[in-house]
């Protein structure tokens, strides 16, 4: 059989290391003790949880389009996905016996005549990978959330009108760049005469001289709806839609701001019915007619109801109350069951899963280390060829700046995968505790958490006029006691 090796890392700097050529040795070397013929070799740099895996799709659309069968080797689960998006994919292809998938560490070896028990491995693979990444994202969540208490900038770049500085205490720091913030100024100044529209005032920043973007581009009606409508200019930073004072140097007051967001308003008058009640299942559920979104409605202010918006008018509204959609999704709640068995199953792959990150997470944490030797060695040898006269003091500054900030990202990466480390990673008993109380938990959850709950269980979420449609998503779909008993066993 022909064989392709599938070697990743999530970025350049990986792809610096040793990553990706220890990777193609290892699988090479497995490909040859398998009496596998190596057709090709993909060596990816790009991350596996983004939306849209541009090289990922390559290799899959060449399988596809072959007449042979591939086995496609890869180190290990969490190299090929960290999601559960590509799996319906992959499986479709496994299915068909055109791939069989072969995962080194593991030990996995998937194919069309694959039994039950290592279909479920291969899915709590993806599982853990996935929480692994929701860790991690937590961990930045945490760090941003310090950064809020501090009132201090969450992001890198100091967004237009400020630029971003080092103070002597080494602290990253916020100041108004001279160049750029007395055109912000006269932006809300001239659009708070109410008879400017952005582009008028775009037409004239570029007869002042408005200084091009961080992109090079010369001001345009997007940009001076940007500077308008951010709230930083007078002293609150927004994040995810909220507003959270800061401690550094505004332009504007506010007073100014809310004059301007008054005649914004005026002239793009847009409500919208309901648009602030909480409807559970809002942006979850299609129709299953013509694929269009599900619209809620409220009805004397108590009583929710769901139907197909028939936005392309080939529906008939039929309303559903949401009592009777949360009565189907608590069914299927009900019928995610655990035996003894499956539980050993999933407590051993577990340890095996942890083994392989605790790997995965030392290497990268040594690149890390790496690179944060090197950058302080480059500081060191600045300092040098400044004091011997070598390098001017504007040259000198500008360049220990680039460095120090390099050292301060790389800093606050290793701080992320230590706290990571510090948390345990995936136990046993988190997983099965949030299976088998899953009802329960929804139950009690507030309404954002009860929508999360929703998107990571459900799929196929379809209205029927007044009958719903839904599947659980995969492993939880296997663990359905409405699945046959035989299906978990090898």
């Amino acid at each position: 059989m022909k064989a392709i090796i599938f070697s990743r890392v999530s970025s350049k700097d990986q792809e610096e290391g040793s990553s990706i050529p220890s990777q193609v040795r290892r699988l090479t070397e497995y490909a040859l003790k398998k009496n596998l013929t190596v057709e090709n070799t993909f060596q990816i740099t790009e991350s596996s949880s983004k939306e849209t895996r541009k090289q990922f799709n390559e290799i899959i659309n060449f399988i596809k389009k072959s007449k042979e069968k591939f086995a496609l080797i890869t180190d290990t689960v969490d190299r090929l996905q960290r999601s559960f998006r590509e799996t319906p994919l992959l499986d479709d292809l496994r299915k068909q016996g055109k791939i069989e998938l072969h995962f080194l560490r593991e030990n996995l070896i998937v194919n069309e005549n694959s039994n039950s028990a290592q279909i479920i491995q291969w899915n709590m693979g993806v599982l853990f990978a996935s929480s692994y990444v929701l860790q991690l994202s937590d961990n930045v969540k945490r760090s941003q959330e310090q950064c809020i208490r501090d009132k201090r900038w969450v992001f890198s770049k100091a967004c237009f009108g400020y630029r971003n500085v080092t103070l002597p205490s080494g602290e990253k720091h916020i100041e108004p760049n001279p160049e750029q913030a007395p055109y912000v100024v006269k932006v809300f100044e001239e659009y708070a005469k109410g008879n400017n529209s952005y582009r008028i005032i775009a037409e004239k920043m570029r007869c002042i001289g408005f200084p091009k973007t961080s992109r090079g581009k010369q001001v345009s009606t997007r940009t001076i709806e940007l500077i308008l409508k951010n709230s930083f200019y007078y002293g609150e930073m927004k994040i995810k839609g909220i507003r959270y004072q800061h401690k550094y140097t505004p332009l504007i007051s506010r007073e100014l701001f809310d004059r301007v967001q008054k005649i914004i308003k005026n002239h793009h008058k847009a409500p919208v019915q309901y648009a602030g009640k909480q409807l559970l299942f809002r942006g979850i559920v299609t129709c299953h007619n013509c694929g269009g979104s599900a619209t809620g409605d409220i009805k004397k202010e108590k009583y929710k109801y769901y139907a197909c918006h028939n936005s392309k008018r080939t529906c008939v509204k039929k309303w559903i109350r949401e009592e009777a959609l949360l009565k189907e999704v608590l069914t299927h709640f009900d019928n995610i069951q655990l035996t003894d068995e499956q539980i050993q199953d999933i407590v051993k792959h577990i340890k095996e899963y942890e083994k392989v990150e605790q790997h995965t997470v030392k290497n990268t944490l040594q690149l890390l280390n790496n690179r944060l030797n090197k950058t302080q060695e480059r500081i060191s040898r600045l300092i040098d060829i400044h004091v011997d006269g070598k390098i001017d003091a504007e040259s000198y500054h500008f360049k220990l700046k680039e460095y120090k900030d390099e050292q301060q990202q790389i800093m606050s990466e290793i701080k992320l995968y230590d706290n990571n480390q510090q948390d345990n990673a995936i136990t046993a008993e988190y997983i099965l505790k949030l299976v088998q109380n899953i009802k329960e938990t929804f139950i009690s959850s507030n309404f954002d958490k009860k929508q999360q709950i929703l998107r990571c269980f459900i799929s196929n979420f379809t209205l029927e006029r007044e009958k719903l449609h839904l599947e659980l998503k995969m492993p939880f779909n296997v663990m359905s006691k409405s699945q046959d008993r035989h299906t978990w066993r090898g």
